[in-house]
């Protein structure tokens, strides 16, 4: 295990051989420190920084239940372990129940609190990471229209939030990069639970045990490795929202465990018997067509109407050119300003270039491609020189085959006929035909003229 740079870990408890115990054990990882009841750990954590508290239930003067109840009413309260013995099990499930992120008993078996300690470091990093997300979502809220101002982009914004206010699950399908994640930003934090959880979770990205796991949580021993009880997205998500990307990976099994959640608002962690219940709205995206997966027989048809009850579809980019403009200018904006170049706008021909070109990766290939070229502009408009070649190449419409069309035969006639003018000299060719050397190169390449 590595070290935990700038993690301190405070322990509190009555006794001197435990805590000394303790903190030999964890010094090799941790920052640590220790108190010998509550109310100097309490007298600790208001002068330092602290982030995870190991405390002894059963102590003289404040109890770690009182610790606990104080501790909780910061907003900056760390996660704590409770640390109980055989006798006073049911004083540690009561602290949980209070806030108390999870318990262990004496003996404490060092190896397993170390893992414990690394998970709930790892919770207590989700969390933060949630609220710094939400944070900064809220900070350029502004800009979350400019996924597109065209008419088919505006009812798209306009539905969103006509479902915000609502409890309804929303299906979103797009092809991959079209924005799908903004619009369930626009349903959040224009709910209700604005100021819930909004928990994420990629379905594509975990196999099926791993899923179930983190979706639904499980309970200490489910499996090997389970050393302790572990929450799953739907309760980190009570009383916000959950947005299923990808939810046309999700495995059968899990797909009825899904569908029941949404028929009766409750579910079993993995390895428990204990029924849950908990508030949570979920919104679902998809690169595919559910519908389709229905037909194929690999998607249950009960869960996609239950996840479709309100379903927003966002079109490609390429079937929205006239988005192209706005949102170019205002990626070239936020860029100039990241990387601190004084990038004031690109060239007609680029412009051009950009509007013919079929993005097959839609608004995230936009983004990356006007990103590149304002850190590779030698100057303050970007020209063909700094634009990715692939952009040259196919700008073909796609709803149109134009090779070996009229205007593609005239072109290459023409550069044939100044490069022969210009006795080979493509710098002279080039200025002759108003466009840059370098694209003169791909054209010659292109048409096979060289």
């Amino acid at each position: 295990m590595h070290r935990m740079q700038n993690v301190t870990v405070l322990v509190v408890d009555d006794d001197a051989m435990t805590r000394q115990t303790l903190s030999i054990a964890l010094a090799d990882d941790y920052e640590t420190v220790t108190a010998k009841d509550g109310r100097e750990a309490l007298d600790l954590f208001t002068r330092e920084d602290i982030d995870i508290i190991l405390s002894d239930l059963d102590m003289p003067g404040m109890s770690g239940i009182e610790l606990l109840e104080e501790i909780s009413k910061s907003e900056s309260a760390p996660p704590v372990i409770i640390i109980t013995g055989q006798g006073t099990i049911e004083s540690a499930v009561q602290a949980m129940k209070l806030g108390a992120y999870d318990f262990v008993t004496k003996p404490v078996n060092i190896d397993r609190l170390m893992l414990l300690i690394e998970k709930t470091l790892e919770n207590k990093r989700l969390k933060e990471e949630n609220v710094r997300l939400k944070q900064k979502i809220r900070e350029s809220y502004p800009d979350l229209n400019l996924i597109g101002a065209s008419p088919e982009m505006k009812k798209i914004t306009d539905l969103a939030l006509q479902v915000a206010s609502t409890k309804a699950t929303v299906l979103i399908e797009g092809e991959s990069g079209t924005g799908k994640e903004l619009v369930t930003n626009i349903i959040h934090y224009n709910s209700p639970v604005a100021d819930g959880p909004f928990i994420k979770m990629n379905c594509s990205a975990f196999a099926e045990g791993v899923l179930e796991s983190e979706l639904f949580g499980h309970e200490k021993g489910a499996f090997t490795g389970a050393v302790a009880t572990k929450k799953g997205r739907f309760e980190l998500a009570d009383g916000g929202t959950l947005f299923l990307d990808e939810v046309g990976e999700m495995p059968p099994s899990i797909q009825v465990k899904l569908l029941r959640f949404l028929q009766e608002k409750e579910f079993e962690r993995v390895g428990g018997s204990k029924t849950l219940k908990v508030d949570v709205r979920i919104i679902s995206a998809t690169n595919k067509k559910l519908e389709d997966l229905v037909k194929e027989g690999t998607f249950r048809d009960d869960l996609y109407y239950r996840l479709r009850v309100v379903k927003i579809e966002v079109p490609p980019l390429r079937k929205r050119k006239q988005d192209i403009e706005p949102l170019v200018v205002n990626f070239i904006r936020k860029f100039s300003h990241l990387h601190g170049k004084p990038i004031k706008g690109l060239s007609d021909e680029v412009m051009h270039l950009m509007k013919g070109y079929n993005w097959p990766g839609n608004i995230r290939e936009l983004i990356n491609c006007i990103e590149s070229s304002v850190v590779m502009s030698r100057s303050d408009i970007i020209d063909i020189d700094v634009i990715p070649e692939y952009l040259t190449y196919r700008t073909i419409d796609a709803d149109t085959d134009m090779e070996g069309g009229l205007l593609q035969d005239m072109e290459r006639k023409t550069i044939a006929e100044v490069l022969n003018e210009s006795g080979g000299d493509k710098t002279k060719a080039a200025k002759r035909l108003g466009i840059g050397l370098r694209t003169l190169y791909r054209k010659i390449e292109k048409y096979g003229l060289d």
